[in-house]
């Protein structure tokens, strides 16, 4: 039996392993897991496929049903013909199974597993997994963080607690520091867009159209923008439109928003850009606005149109609302290395991955501490930091 778990496109500077260099071939994969439905951990599905996988993908159903257009998306840069991208769309859908949270499900030889919500993006879930061993003490389980979520974000409900184990892979992204208080964070945007609008200029937020672009609406839409606010990014536009259908996955608070006629992901100011044309038509506003726009590291899509027209452009400012990683334009613009006028500013309260206290306190929460824990995803500062912070002996990293 193989099981794969998560399948993405490498980041910036970070290497990508070549199928040849996978322990097991793709069409020897029995199962690819996906926790969610970010780039970075579904980007290569469709090579996959193509060099010969044709396994099961298990997936929570809101997964299965971003899967779609985001992998198209990514199809759509690759240089593959119409017919090429319309076929492996096909057989991703064959292929592709959704599953609810909570449940005991199982496959073959016995192997079981149960999906967590890990609180990160609509669908995204931690696994675990149950292997029959035929020991005295019972299965030997294993927990897949995948990105684990921040309490208390807007539209999902907070990260489920995670059963003992006998091995944890775990996340560590923001393993090495601890976010903005998050219940302070709609004040601190609300003051930060006050300011920077005061000389009438545009706020350029560079956003993942999976996740941050709806979070950033529903907070928007909280403080009561009185000025306009331009999503420029159809792939965002396609994927608000599949959140505002599965509110069954919303949590409480924006469960009770839509029920009193005061729905959480639109409102009076917002106005969608899907064609092209209104794109370059909207390089030409001067404000005062907000422009929201992929990609969120500004690696590509309409937010580099805009960046080139208006971070020389000292009115403007540029809010980052997510992590950036190495050898992306948007590290570069943080870290000073590229030279703009605009004001740019980073609000780490924004970010969608849980922060050093979120990861400690998600794997104290077990009953029991993990046997072994094995830390992922994440910069080898981040990693060595987090293996301090939860002092447990049996860690690598």
């Amino acid at each position: 039996m193989n099981i794969l778990v998560d399948c993405g496109k490498a980041q910036g500077r970070d290497p990508e392993l070549p199928f040849s260099s996978f322990p097991v071939k793709p069409e020897n994969i029995d199962y690819l897991f996906l926790t969610h439905a970010h780039i970075d951990h579904i980007g290569r599905v469709p090579d996959l496929i193509d060099a010969g996988f044709d396994g099961e993908i298990i997936s929570t159903h809101p997964t299965k049903a971003l899967l779609g257009p985001m992998l198209k998306d990514v199809l759509s840069f690759t240089g593959r013909s119409k017919a090429k991208v319309g076929q492996l769309e096909q057989k991703i859908d064959e292929l592709s199974w959704g599953f609810e949270y909570g449940q005991e499900f199982s496959l073959k030889q016995k192997i079981r597993f149960r999906l967590g919500n890990a609180g990160h993006i609509l669908g995204s879930c931690f696994i675990r997994l149950e292997f029959p061993m035929g020991r005295e003490d019972g299965n030997y389980s294993v927990i897949f963080s995948g990105d684990l979520g921040c309490k208390n974000t807007p539209i999902l409900p907070d990260p489920d607690t995670p059963e003992s184990c006998d091995l944890l892979v775990l996340e560590s992204t923001y393993g090495d520091r601890i976010h903005e208080n998050r219940s302070l964070r709609v004040k601190s945007l609300e003051e930060m867009i006050e300011k920077a609008l005061k000389d009438k200029g545009i706020i350029y937020i560079p956003a993942f159209s999976l996740g941050r672009t709806q979070e950033l609406i529903y907070e928007l839409d909280r403080i009561g923008v009185q000025i306009p606010v331009f999503i420029d990014s159809p792939l965002g536009l396609e994927i608000t439109k599949i959140y505002a259908r599965m509110a069954e996955f919303w949590d409480q608070e924006a469960k009770e928003l839509k029920a009193h006629g005061n729905h959480p992901i639109d409102f009076k100011h917002l106005y969608s850009v899907e064609r092209f044309r209104d794109h370059k038509r909207l390089l030409a506003f001067e404000g005062p606005g907000i422009i929201i726009a992929g990609s969120g590291m500004c690696t590509g899509g309409r937010i580099l149109d805009h960046l080139k027209h208006g971070l020389e452009d000292s009115k403007n400012d540029i809010f980052f609302v997510g992590y950036q990683a190495r050898g992306t334009l948007g590290r570069r613009i943080v870290e000073k290395r590229v030279a703009v006028r605009a004001r740019v500013h980073t609000l780490s309260g924004y970010s969608a991955h849980a922060d050093q206290a979120d990861l400690v306190d998600w794997v104290m929460s077990m009953g029991e501490a993990p046997k072994e824990i094995r830390l992922v995803h994440g910069e080898a500062g981040a990693r060595k930091a987090l293996a301090k912070a939860l002092g447990i002996k049996n860690i690598k990293y």
